[in-house]
């Protein structure tokens, strides 16, 4: 069974990222229509014989922090759109390549038990959300080999790794009978970062000689739709398919993952026959791709499919996709400053829904073809997609459970004190006593409810969130996660540095910053993936008053 482009490429980057507006039109522009051939199709015009959700690389991504409007992630999130999804595709696979339970390879000491946690609820999540398998990355063994094969088995899913000896629960391939057609599936990794590191106990096989058994084992079972997963560097991953060209999809995952940066979208590649995606990190997209079968290729040995999604316009698809992205960013820091004038304001929103449309268009412009097909999108992961509510409630009871832990575990864990001679922190009512005028200004900022809006969602004493709600967080003098009670909130302090020297003798200079620069607030909290498409020059204006700049 093959793929195969109208546009005589070897390979061509085809992006399709789904951007929802306001209202009720979400999930329905997530479903493909039809091309003019869908009267010939098996599957019904409107329903694809097999879906695949494809996800890469969410590494111990349960949601974004929430910090700025908009931001892209959410488990909870890409499970009601999966569910909302059920009755256009009601033969849907979710499949996972990369590392999926931790951001990192390595577990810190202090926060042990709360990663160990989050890796449970996103085990628990995906189950939920249907996951059919995945293919781990290095991270997955931050917890050791048998959690690991705790973890895989939570999520009721497979885990694939046909190439790896050494990991117990884990299974070469899998195949089932979809609409009377074989489709085999399988898995491989090369689990190691830049110094070669491995998991212990694990030997990796070459991925190529991996693919090839795994190949040759799915095909002699009359496996007749092949579809690979793999969590290897993309370079290596990608010559999977000049070197099998019999491969139908290729979804493509880290095979190590370090940190909380996000990455920008990756475009598919359309590499000879065979369709590769790779979405992007710590689930900001799922790639969605529809499989048509014609009437009668059930039967036959070798189907090929049909690019029916419009691959010519894949760079221009893709760069109106950034374009719009970066104006709803923009649009989203203007909110609040009166600078921005109203007509400027309208004209850009005017612009933004321009270009949705233009972007729905191309969309919506299809290929005509004969016999079986396939479709691609890209779809942003919001929060306009809804919450699933079991896998909302899943995440409640996390927070929870990490907060009252927390709360115990580090009750005793002090602030150091300051070197003798150094400021500390001694909070905003400590300052008031002679700035009255501006404490004013800073009761009506954001910053002043700081750690209320972790406290409503059961999140002041998680340690992935504490740091930029409170005070001279891990400094001398200052707080902890647990001894903050005069340094909750963003504060004077922040910006103008400790001030208890400063208290003893106000007429001193050079004992605080009187004029902290815009870009103190970017290095340690507004700062990607936290906050996207900050400008702190612009922010700075929300904090200042009479008295306070003015």
């Amino acid at each position: 069974m093959k793929f195969f482009s109208s546009v005589p490429l070897k390979a061509l980057a085809v992006s399709f990222t789904l951007l929802f507006s306001a209202g009720g039109a979400a999930c329905q522009g997530c479903q493909p229509g039809p091309p003019a051939s869908a009267g010939d199709l098996g599957a019904t015009p409107d329903k694809p014989t097999l879906r695949l959700y494809a996800i890469s690389s969410v590494a111990g991504a349960l949601e974004p922090c929430g910090c700025s409007k908009d931001q892209l992630g959410g488990i909870h999130y890409a499970a009601a759109f999966i569910a909302a999804e059920k009755a256009a595709a009601p033969n849907a696979w979710v499949l996972g390549a990369g590392p999926l339970f931790f951001m990192d390879p390595d577990l810190r000491t202090d926060d042990r038990q709360q990663t160990l946690w989050k890796a449970e609820a996103i085990a628990q999540a995906s189950k939920h959300m249907g996951l059919t398998a995945f293919v781990p990355g290095l991270n997955d063994w931050a917890g050791g080999a048998d959690t690991l094969t705790q973890l895989g088995t939570a999520t009721g899913g497979a885990l694939l790794a046909g190439n790896l000896e050494g990991v117990a629960g884990a299974v070469p391939t899998l195949l089932k009978e979809i609409s009377g057609v074989k489709v085999g599936l399988f898995g491989l990794a090369d689990p190691k970062d830049k110094t070669g590191r491995t998991p212990p106990g694990v030997k990796a096989l070459p991925i190529n000689d991996g693919a090839k058994k795994a190949i040759a084992d799915l095909k002699a079972r009359g496996a007749s739709i092949l579809i690979g997963m793999v969590a290897a560097p993309r370079g290596e991953a990608l010559r999977l398919a000049d070197n099998f060209p019999e491969l139908n999809v290729l979804i493509l995952g880290k095979p190590v993952e370090v940190g909380d940066i996000n990455d920008a979208p990756k475009p598919p590649i359309l590499a000879g026959s065979t369709l590769v995606v790779e979405t992007s990190n710590h689930l900001q997209t799922v790639g969605v791709v529809d499989l048509y079968l014609a009437k009668g290729d059930e039967k036959a040995a070798a189907v090929t499919f049909q690019d029916a999604g419009g691959v010519a316009k894949a760079e221009e698809l893709l760069a109106l996709t950034a374009r719009i992205r970066d104006l709803e960013q923009k649009l989203n820091g203007w909110e609040g400053n009166k600078d921005i004038k109203p007509e400027d304001l309208a004209a850009r929103r005017m612009d933004l829904e321009k270009m949705r449309g233009e972007k729905a268009k191309l969309e919506g412009e299809q290929t005509p073809t004969k016999g079986s097909f396939f479709k691609y999108k890209l779809v942003e992961v919001r929060d306009r997609l809804g919450a699933e509510k079991t896998v909302f409630d899943q995440m409640a009871t996390f927070y929870k459970r990490v907060n009252e832990h927390n709360k115990t575990a580090f009750a005793d864990r002090k602030p150091t004190p300051p070197e003798k001679g150094q400021a500390g922190f001694i909070g905003i009512d400590a300052c008031t006593d002679c700035h009255d005028e501006e404490r004013k200004v800073w009761d009506g900022t954001q910053h002043a409810k700081a750690y209320a809006t972790l406290q409503k969602d059961f999140k002041e004493y998680n340690l992935d969130c504490v740091s930029c709600h409170v005070t001279g967080y891990g400094k001398p003098g200052g707080s902890t996660v647990t001894f903050n009670d005069k340094l909750q909130n963003i504060q004077c302090e922040t910006c103008h540095g400790p001030g208890s020297l400063h208290a003893k003798d106000p007429n001193k200079k050079g004992l605080i910053t009187l004029k902290p620069a815009p870009e103190t607030c970017t290095s340690e909290c507004h700062h990607p993936p936290h906050v996207e498409g900050f400008d702190p020059a612009a922010k700075m204006k929300l904090i200042l008053g009479p008295g306070h700049g003015q």
